[in-house]
This record gives C-alpha cells, structure tokens and sequence, in this order.
C-alpha cells in the first residue's frame, strides 16, 4: 500500500466553516439559475439543500463541483479559494461526490471500484494491462468495512441492488479523503428502509471524520430526519436557512414548496 494512503487528513473538528459560498451567481440567457445564494457547512455536518422544480439546485452543485464557472461569487474550501477550479483540480482539494444515477465500472468488483479510485488519489499512472487489483487491496476493504460492503468486495458491481451500489459510490467517493461531500438526490431509486440506512451511515462517517456534507433530496422524510440544517432555493433566490423544523414552519417555504403539495425537489 502506498504511503500516501496511511496519511489522512486532519479532520476539521466541529464548528469550523469546511465550505463558504458567498453571492454565488449564475445565468443562462436571461434565466437566472443562481442569484446571490451564501451559505456555509460546518465539519461534520449535514446541510440539505432543497426546492421546487427549476429552484437552481443541481447548478448550484455543479458550480461547487467545478463543472459551470460562476458568474460571480466565490466559494472557499477550508478558507482556500476554489471558485472557478475544474473538478479534477477541485476533487484533488478534497471534495467528493456522489450522483443521483450511480456510476461504478459494472464490469469490475467492488473491491476493484474502490481501487481504481485510490490509484486516482495516490496520483499513480495505470493501465488496462497492469495488476490495479493488486493495488491499496486493504485501503480498499477499510473503506468497504465503513459501508458494510467488505463481504460483497468480489462481487462484480453489475450484479448489486441497486441500495448496495450506492454504499459502493460512497466508499468510493470516500477515497480522495474529502473535506467535502456533495450528494446529489443520495436516494433516488431506493426503498425507504434503504434511505434510511443510507442517510444514517453518511451521518455517522462525516460526524467520526469532520467531513461537512451537502446534499440535495426529494424526500422530505430524509431530509427532515437526516440533516442539522436545511437551506431551500426557490427561482435561483435563497429564500430560507434554518434548522429542519425552523424550515418546516416557515410560511414562505409552504408557500412554494412544502405547502403546495411537492414532494420531488427536481433541479
């Protein structure tokens, strides 16, 4: 194993601002998807980012991710700048992500996912004709142990339920050591029991490593139940921040999400 993969980061102990966003803006034509949103997330928490269809959501993510270039703003990653970054430069900075549609090598095992995502962090040169089932083998199987997926490592990815796959994408978005992890709909596609489990794991990682977690949701169950704050985005505009039930109860939440019977938070 190599020795870059015994050192972990110094977790970011509880209270500390891991990720800043401040008057972030993007437009397309003349939409605005994002207008002026700031917020932050602490060391091991987890902040729920939530609205109706077209509220700006998923540009928001993609702007953090490093896929869109804001229009202005800036985001701050442990209080270094990253605004602007491609999403190689900004996942080598320490931010993972997971996707509403989950995204293994279904031909390769379990274990072989995670490790192509250590080879990726360790900055190794590989190939298809090298032994990269030979490489971080117990790096891998740690991170398998934290999703309770070690016992299936053997297991090719095609063959997994689709609540076994996402415990995969997390274990593998979990190689690069993140200070931040972006969740993009965590659950789509899951049974509750499945949800639930899922949630509850993210939770009890990014509390033991100080890793500050943002994720956007549809279900309100989750959302309400999993997170220890709750931004809502509606038109671009941040309209609401608070604790779940603080959202819950606010009048102009109901008004344009909550209240008008949504239950899918779209993008």
């Amino acid at each position: 194993m190599s020795v870059v993969l015994q050192q972990s980061r110094a977790p970011a102990m509880a209270g500390d601002p891991v990720l800043v966003v401040r008057d972030l803006a993007k437009s397309f034509g003349g939409v605005r998807a994002v207008d002026g949103v700031s917020f932050s997330v602490e060391a091991g928490t987890m902040l729920a980012l939530i609205g109706p269809n077209g509220a700006g959501k998923t540009t928001c993510f993609n702007m953090l991710n490093g896929q869109l270039r804001p229009d202005k703003g800036e985001v701050l990653l442990g209080g270094r700048p990253i605004t602007g970054m491609k999403p190689r430069a900004v996942w080598r900075m320490g931010v993972g992500r997971t996707f509403q549609i989950t995204a293994t090598f279904t031909s390769m095992t379990v274990r072989e996912n995670v490790q192509m995502a250590l080879i990726s962090h360790a900055g190794e040169i590989w190939s298809p004709f090298g032994r990269a089932r030979d490489r971080h083998k117990a790096a891998a199987d740690a991170l398998l142990a934290q999703v309770g997926m070690v016992e299936q490592a053997e297991r090719a990815c095609g063959v997994l339920a689709y609540g076994d796959l996402k415990r995969v994408e997390l274990a593998v978005a979990l190689a690069n050591q993140p200070k931040l992890l972006l969740m993009d709909e965590p659950t789509a596609g899951m049974a509750p029991r499945e949800r639930i489990e899922l949630m509850a794991l993210t939770a009890e990682i990014a509390a033991a490593k100080g890793i500050a977690v943002l994720f956007t949701e549809h279900d309100m169950d989750v959302v309400f139940t999993h997170s220890d704050s709750v931004i809502v985005l509606d038109r671009g505009l941040l309209i609401a921040h608070g604790t779940a039930e603080e959202v819950r109860r606010d009048p102009n939440v109901r008004a344009v999400y909550l209240g008008s019977g949504a239950t899918s938070g779209g993008h």
